[in-house]
């Protein structure tokens, strides 16, 4: 699938978020924001300035959110990713576009990333494994895959008008080129590779968010409503710039 062609269509993104991290983080903040979004991108304040007016210009925009938090293990990746991006698994004409959401536990920033990688994942995840990372064995899934892979979103683009959705100086946003190797970096390759593979364009994004204590409670739920707001207008970011784009 090519670039968003026809701005009067529904378009459809599909957001996941991972499930808990051992005792360290019994909530995980990547599932609390996905599953808060809501099931449209709100429209935009009709008395607004022009300038961040542009809501009008966009189609419909649907958020699905896969409807259970992925579990931190490499063969739960694996296996899920293949079916993920087939229309039928979740009930929908069309994947236009996949944002996958992951926790950066050492990041205060909110981070837009735009490679993944396919080899040297050394960190054990919840089941004490690693991924199939042997070429020479049979079910090594990598055959004709590069190393690395990036999204085919306009990633510059999509910062600026991000900066711009936000209130000004409120949020600290940034790109990165490493997801860390582990569990985020793993799901973000393999949803780029899964695109490679099947000859379309890599219509992926992945977004990293702060940790966050659970306690207080009040203070976990103000991160997630300010990571709500943050991956929204995300969303919309990446769809302005696929329709200016197109």
């Amino acid at each position: 699938m090519g670039s968003i062609e026809r701005p009067q269509d529904e378009l459809i993104v599909l957001v996941t978020g991972f499930g808990p991290f051992k005792s360290d983080f019994p909530r995980n903040p990547s599932w609390d924001i996905a599953k808060s979004l809501p099931s449209y991108l709100p429209i935009l304040n009709a008395k607004a300035p022009s300038a961040v007016r542009q809501a009008s210009d966009l189609p419909a925009v649907r958020i699905l959110v896969h409807p259970e938090p992925v579990r931190v293990t490499y063969s739960t990746v694996r296996a899920l990713i293949p079916k993920l991006w087939k229309p039928e698994f979740s009930g929908v004409p069309r994947i236009d576009i996949v944002l996958h959401i992951g926790m950066a536990s050492t990041r205060p920033q909110y981070v837009l990333e735009s490679l993944g990688h396919r080899d040297n994942y050394r960190i054990l995840d919840l089941d004490s494994a690693l991924p199939i990372q042997d070429p020479e064995r049979d079910d090594w899934p990598w055959q004709g895959v590069p190393s690395q892979l990036t999204t085919e979103l306009d990633v510059d683009d999509v910062m600026a008008r991000w900066h711009k959705n936000l209130p000004e100086n409120s949020i600290p946003l940034r790109l990165s080129t490493n997801a860390g190797r582990f569990l985020c970096d793993y799901i973000y390759f393999n949803s780029l590779a899964e695109c490679f593979k099947n000859g379309e364009r890599r219509r992926v994004a992945f977004l990293h968010v702060p940790a966050a204590k659970t306690d207080p409670l009040a203070e976990y739920d103000q991160h997630i409503t300010t990571g709500k707001e943050i991956a929204i207008q995300l969303i919309r970011s990446i769809v302005e710039s696929e329709v200016a784009n197109a």
